[in-house]
């Protein structure tokens, strides 16, 4: 995967709502103009890394590029659940992710129930790789850049 680790920056806003209501698991969502400035040769599917929101704590986190052929969209998303709970929402916050890894490609599921399962076992993944010394170095090196030398989305 030559394009990782990449490291993106933007708005959050309002998703699908389904994450926290239908699937139990929260997600941070970007905007279409920053899932457009992805690069178009990215694989589709799970990956792992780190997710800051605003000047806050840097967290563990697993991310999905794609069109989530279980709900059908029509609308390539990225969606970013960040491994931690927050006591808020924070819809209009900059959410600073640097992908280091990948977990698998998107696929469908015959029932929500296997969508659930195949979530919660990317996020033991993640949590379990992220540990590993050389992903845990990259953790700060992004998110404390000086000002000049970061480039928004």
């Amino acid at each position: 995967m030559r394009q990782l680790p990449f490291f993106c920056r933007g708005e959050v806003v309002k998703g699908f709502g389904r994450g926290s209501k239908e699937l139990g698991v929260p997600t941070a969502n970007f905007s279409e103009q920053v899932v457009e400035s992805f690069p178009s040769d990215i694989p589709t599917g799970i990956y792992y890394g780190w997710a800051c929101v605003g000047n806050g704590d840097v967290h563990k986190m697993v991310l999905s590029i794609g069109w989530n052929p279980f709900y059908k969209n029509t609308k390539k998303s990225v969606e970013t659940h960040i491994i931690n709970t927050f006591k808020e929402d924070f819809y209009g916050e900059i959410l600073s992710v640097a992908i280091i890894g990948f977990i698998r490609s998107e696929k469908n599921f015959n029932s929500l129930e296997a969508l659930i399962s195949a979530i919660q076992e990317d996020i033991e993944e993640a949590k379990r790789l992220l540990d590993l010394p050389e992903h845990l170095k990259l953790k700060d090196n992004f998110f404390h850049l000086p000002k000049e030398k970061i480039v928004n989305h």
